[in-house]
């Protein structure tokens, strides 16, 4: 199958032309193929490259503790990511803990979530314009971004357009198991991702619209069946397979629902009591927090534009086919900025799955020319993000002009440590988790963590309990590595407090290197 097979609707045919042959219906049923595999191949690229940063350190701390421990933190903290770390503690059982190793899930997730996106296209609209939203989708910077990432938004994307798949699938045509698929999937994104439910607004809409006025109406199309009953019935209601009102659409997907609200429940109640210490660097949400999410979600202002543009012009051209994918967009984004306004919730990348259907809209526009011309404009986007896709593999950090080199420091230290050595971290309570990311890159070759107390494990905890009295706890040290936050020319002077004190009193720098980020010093007794 070539692009150029893709070139029929799903539906009718184009003005002019006669009914779409049976093999042509065929590949244009495969058109997610091609989504699939750019988008693996895209993400694949450099996937280990750029050092695992922060928030990844904690997907790495978290996943490899025993899953009592695993119980444990999520009842202090980050509740809400405890079933990705649950899956990612199966999954580094398998395959280790390198950085590909730890970002592979989500690189497939985002090739998953191109493949639906393009289905769910052809659903909706036609092969082309399925083919062309999920190939947009594959070049963007943003799928790179999140699909290099070990952390739980490329599967959010994933089970967002699959529940979306499946939704139209059990509103065309109704049956146990087509919303027993659903159910199952929007349970799966609820533990994914406690935020993605707010596309549950956007199915809430469709469904009702659909048991008014029928599918048509709701932007579902309907199938060749269903319609002519709608023409049967003089306009009303159609009637599902069933026989019942369509009306029963809308307590079955209230039934569809009751899994997840099973499972998530427990955790939207752990959660919100961790809220103020989980989130306690977010900000309220304010007007120019949407002026530039979509430069956030592309990962790149000119594509994110480019994309917002397309978008608008491809709602306009479907119509009342732009309900579902649109709603799905703007309601998600609306709804967590007014949550956000009242409570620090708004953070760009928990919107990350909305992506796939703004560019379901966006493959519509372009989808009205010519097959040349409209993957033009698909590798014009592409194009225009090569410098954002260049620099995310360089660094995961935000801004990326502030990277942390975590790697360099560790490497600082396992070439110049001698037996006997120590190591101390300043500041230590921080979402740098400085000592994390030498943890991770030092592994059992780390000097002994001479202040801690009780490590991260033992508190159920991202963080470790340090020495009251430092300088009691660092008596026996003679040589002691400090790996503190920034470029300090002078590391020992940002320590604060009694650290500091007891570290000035008693040692000093013997020499001093910085790296992007991150300042180590060898102190001497």
């Amino acid at each position: 199958m070539t692009l150029r097979d893709v070139t029929v609707s799903s539906g009718s045919p184009p003005i002019g032309e006669g009914a779409p042959t049976a093999g042509a219906q065929r590949r244009a049923r495969l058109a997610w193929l091609w989504p699939a595999l750019v988008t693996l191949a895209v993400t694949l690229a450099g996937i280990g490259h750029a050092q695992p940063w922060r928030d990844e350190l904690a997907t790495w701390s978290a996943a490899t503790r025993p899953v009592g421990d695993l119980v444990r933190l999520a009842g202090t903290i980050d509740a809400a990511t405890g079933p990705y770390y649950l899956f990612m503690h199966g999954w580094t059982a398998l395959a280790g803990t390198s950085p590909a190793a730890l970002r592979l899930p989500s690189a497939l997730a985002m090739a998953g979530a191109a493949a639906l996106i393009a289905r769910l296209g052809e659903r909706l609209v036609t092969a082309r314009v399925g083919l062309l939203a999920g190939l947009l989708f594959a070049v963007l910077p943003s799928t790179s971004r999140y699909g290099q990432e070990a952390r739980p938004y490329a599967l959010a994307t994933l089970f967002a357009v699959l529940a979306t798949l499946l939704l139209v699938g059990a509103l065309r045509r109704p049956s146990w198991r087509r919303w027993t698929g659903y159910a199952l999937a929007v349970a799966a994104l609820g533990l994914t991702h406690l935020i993605a439910l707010t596309l549950l607004a956007a199915h809430g809409l469709v469904v009702l619209l659909a048991a008014w006025r029928g599918s048509a109406v709701a932007g579902l199309g309907a199938p060749a069946r269903a319609a002519a009953g709608d023409r049967a019935n003089g306009g009303q209601p159609v009637r599902d397979q069933d026989g019942g009102p369509a009306f029963r659409l809308a307590w079955r997907w209230l039934l569809a629902l009751l899994p997840a609200a099973l499972l998530v429940t427990p955790l939207v109640l752990v959660a919100g009591g961790q809220r103020s210490r989980q989130l306690d660097w977010v900000h309220l949400a304010r007007p120019a927090d949407l002026m530039a999410l979509p430069a956030g979600l592309a990962q790149s202002g000119v594509v994110g534009g480019l994309l917002v543009g397309l978008a608008a012009l491809g709602a306009g051209r479907l119509g009342r086919r732009a309900l579902l994918p649109g709603a799905a967009v703007l309601l998600p984004v609306l709804l967590l900025f007014a949550a956000g306004a009242l409570v620090p919730l708004w953070v760009t990348r928990y919107l990350v799955f909305t992506v796939p259907f703004a560019c379901l809209l966006a493959g519509a526009a372009v989808a009205g020319v010519r097959l040349a011309p409209a993957l033009a404009v698909v590798t014009l986007a592409g194009a225009l993000g090569v410098p954002d896709q260049v620099a995310l593999r360089r660094t995961h950090e935000w801004p990326r002009t502030a990277p942390v080199d975590y790697l360099g420091a560790a490497r600082i230290i396992a070439e110049h440590q001698q037996p006997g050595e120590a190591i101390a971290y300043s500041p230590r309570e921080s979402w740098l988790f400085l000592d994390l990311g030498l943890a991770y890159h030092l592994g059992s070759r780390r000097p002994r963590d001479v202040l801690v107390v009780r490590d991260q494990r033992q508190r159920a905890d991202l963080w470790a309990s340090e020495c009251a009295r430092p300088s009691e706890c660092l008596a026996d040290v003679d040589r002691l590595w400090l790996v503190v936050a920034g470029q300090r020319s002078d590391p020992v002077a940002a320590v604060p407090g009694e650290k500091g004190i007891a570290l000035r009193d008693a040692f000093t720098v013997a020499q001093v290197w910085p790296r992007p980020g991150i300042t180590v010093a060898l102190l001497t007794r």
